[in-house]
């Protein structure tokens, strides 16, 4: 820097004079009358300079070192100093730094740098200051890989503004549905190279292998699946196929999201396909009140059976238990019966007559003389009868007092036991009947 500030020094005030030797002598005042200087000076003194540098002494007079003038005669051409070579490689040590410095490189943030030695692929720079061999040997091309990069399928900024030969798509049941999506992605961390060198158009790759898998998932799914219950499945398929393609491609990109912005079928078939669309919906409403009133009768009907059956089986274990208490009554009767046939017979006797006359209206009286007409108030033993089962021999007992009462003569007696096959008053009758050994 020394150097230079010697050589283009413009502040020296004797710069283009000639008289200042190189800055061996003090510099002179021009006169009052003198001009500026003229090219010849400025080259001589810029001369000067450069001579004194190396160590060579300025000669004046002349514009040249060594040239004729006041000091002598000199070579026809000019001549360079004895120090030249120096300068030479000063200056090549100089333009190669230049050069060196040259190859540093700033990548910002999110970015890369593919780095390519005579147009190969040799390493890739992350963000921050790099290096790399200075042009013409090695270069870079910078990729953004953070960047979201998006495009549309089937409409361009608005739904409205569709372009059908990419959104109109045919369904497995022969139907065609307008569908619109968009499509997000991105390069991966280190997909740069692929991106840069593996595919011609790597964007425009993107594009058809999103609408090839798209209208491949789409041709194997029911239109209704499509239009209504699959969106999010049918969009998720579409991704993970579209990336298997760019894989096997090695475009270096990654696919972000598969969103299904709007599908519906055609314009020319909205109106019918919206009555059927109302149609199923009626049938889906038919089918769910038929499955809530199921669910209601069904646990009905199911907890009806269910009690049918524990009431079945109570009665079953009530006959059985009777039966067999009938069973162990009749056993326990045999044995006492055994020991005292009469008296047992009689007992016997008396409580079936019992249970007989209690739930019957009719009244036996022992009377010898039937000539007198009894009145016996009959209704009112039936209501008795009918309403208090417990009170009937009581009431019989007061209406047999009461007729005894018109029979001094012939007081009421109880019916007594009969021989077997005949009444009390002698005659023959099947339903007083009651043998003990009849099982």
């Amino acid at each position: 820097m020394r150097l230079m500030s010697k050589i283009f020094n413009l502040n020296d005030p004797g710069w283009g004079r000639g008289g200042n030797n190189g800055g061996s002598e003090p510099p002179r005042q021009p006169n009052k009358g003198d001009g500026p200087p003229d090219l010849d000076e400025v080259w001589r003194d810029f001369n000067n300079r450069l001579g004194s540098l190396f160590g060579r002494k300025p000669k004046r007079g002349g514009n040249r070192y060594g040239g004729g003038g006041d000091n002598g005669p000199g070579l026809g051409g000019p001549q360079l100093p004895k120090g030249s070579p120096k300068l030479v490689a000063i200056i090549l040590v100089l333009l190669v730094g230049l050069w060196l410095a040259s190859g540093f490189v700033i990548v910002q943030e999110g970015q890369v740098a593919v780095v390519t030695r005579f147009g190969q692929y040799t390493k890739t720079l992350s963000p921050g200051l790099q290096w790399r061999v200075p042009y013409p040997i090695e270069d870079h091309q910078t990729v953004n890989i953070a960047q979201l990069r998006t495009f549309e399928v089937g409409f361009r900024g608005n739904a409205r503004n569709k372009v059908l030969p990419e959104a109109l798509m045919l369904t497995t049941d022969e139907n065609i549905v307008d569908l619109q999506y968009v499509v997000q992605y991105r390069l991966m961390p280190n997909g740069a190279p692929d991106y840069l060198f593996k595919t011609s158009q790597p964007d425009e790759s993107v594009r058809q292998a999103s609408e090839t898998a798209m209208r491949e998932i789409v041709g194997k799914k029911p239109m209704d699946f499509v239009l209504y219950s699959g969106r999010t499945e049918v969009a998720t398929e579409v991704q993970r196929l579209a990336q298997s393609i760019l894989d096997r491609y090695q475009t270096g990109i990654q696919i972000s999201t598969v969103a299904i912005q709007n599908v519906q079928p055609p314009e020319q078939v909205q109106a019918a396909f919206d009555d059927a669309v109302k149609a199923g919906q009626d049938r889906e409403r038919l089918i769910n009140e038929g499955n809530a009133y199921s669910n209601k009768v069904l646990p009905e009907a199911q907890g009806q059976v269910a009690r049918m059956l524990q009431e079945a089986e109570g009665y079953r274990a009530k006959i059985i238990g009777d039966a067999e208490g009938d069973t162990s009554r009749f056993t326990s009767v045999e044995a006492e019966f055994a020991k005292a046939p009469d008296i047992t017979r009689e007992r016997m006797y008396l409580s079936t007559m019992q249970d007989i006359m209690q739930s019957t209206s009719k009244i036996m009286i022992d009377s010898e003389a039937s000539n007198n007409m009894l009145y016996l108030p009959l209704d009112k033993i039936i209501r008795q009868t009918a309403g208090d089962q417990p009170s009937f021999s009581s009431s019989v007992e007061s209406t047999a007092s009461a007729a005894a009462a018109t029979q001094p003569t012939k007081p009421v007696t109880p019916a007594r036991p009969a021989a077997r096959g005949t009444t009390p008053n002698g005659s023959s009758s099947n339903s007083l009947l009651v043998s003990p050994y009849s099982r």
